[in-house]
């Protein structure tokens, strides 16, 4: 995990609202730094071996059954070699209470404990979750991205061709806008990558001859969404006569971010095109291929059968 990205301790119990049960001073600015969670199972039976003290612990019923199994003293030592390693925090889910040997050792090593009502599986997911999307790698890409039809597109091209005039008709249609200019790319799995807006441009829009707009303000909030997945990526380019466009679709495109394979397109600007309804034709086409139809797979195989009978 890239340690530029982290998330304080605070933001983390804000966000899954966790109630500190022991907090040393200053320890709400602690970094986290990678999504993996450990269940400390292991090492309170003493096996330390490959353990990572930069991840959050974190103790539901099975813990506490072993522990209980403990005598105090041996509960203690077991504890205390387990704090010694100084982790970012421990939470400890389903209201349990805490052994009174776990909070000695907690402010002997100034080791946040917090917890939370929470089964352990589901609380273990929520903060996996949380981690995942906060810690994700990232980049930042010139582009307009809005949602059409539950379809995160991602517009790109070149400055002044009209990528911010058709995300304001796409508005004006019903759609949503996540980011203007500059968009903040997330890869959250191995599969999906996730767009937003950087906070200072959130909600606006630039539009040439004519300045910054509110969005949010203009259209409602309906208007404006903080987050989408990346379905789409399409590249608009100035109408070039020499150059031949894809009037078929047969052949599958892509753009690769993050590592990531995008199914993109170009759409060609010139006068007179609608750019905002053929931006809706292929979000509306790239749903139905997920689907599994294709018009120019069909349109190629009832060519293929004409000439079959011919």
């Amino acid at each position: 995990m890239n340690e530029n990205f982290y998330v304080t301790l605070s933001e983390l119990i804000e966000a899954l609202s966790i109630e500190p049960l022991y907090m040393p001073e200053g320890a709400e600015q602690t970094r986290i730094t990678t999504t993996d969670i450990n269940r400390p199972g292991l090492q309170l039976a003493g096996f330390f071996d490959y353990f990572d003290n930069s991840r959050v612990q974190v103790m539901g019923k099975v813990e506490f059954a072993f522990m209980e199994r403990f005598t105090p003293q041996k509960r203690a030592d077991s504890i205390g070699k387990l704090f010694a390693t100084r982790f970012p925090a421990i939470v400890v889910t389903r209201g349990l209470k805490p052994f009174d040997e776990m909070m000695e050792a907690a402010r002997v090593h100034s080791i946040p404990v917090l917890t939370t009502d929470r089964t352990t599986s589901y609380f273990v997911s929520q903060l996996n979750s949380y981690l995942n999307l906060q810690l994700a790698q990232r980049i930042t890409r010139h582009g307009v991205f809005v949602e059409v039809y539950g379809e995160g597109i991602f517009i790109t091209g070149e400055s002044g061709v009209g990528k911010s005039e058709a995300a304001i008709e796409l508005l004006k249609r019903g759609h949503r806008l996540i980011s203007d200019d500059a968009v903040e790319i997330k890869r959250v799995s191995d599969k999906t990558l996730v767009g937003s807006a950087p906070d200072v441009i959130r909600h606006f829009m630039e539009l040439r001859g004519l300045g910054i707009v509110n969005v949010g303000r203009l259209f409602g909030l309906g208007a404006v969404k903080e987050t989408e997945k990346i379905d789409l990526v399409i590249n608009l380019e100035v109408w070039d006569e020499n150059k031949q466009y894809d009037r078929l679709g047969l052949d599958s495109d892509y753009t690769e971010i993050l590592g990531l394979k995008i199914p993109s397109v170009t759409i060609p600007v010139k006068p007179g095109r609608n750019l905002a309804v053929v931006i809706e034709v292929a979000a509306m086409n790239l749903r139905q291929k997920r689907m599994g139809y294709s018009a120019a797979e069909e349109l190629n195989r009832r060519l293929m059968e004409q000439m079959t009978k011919g």
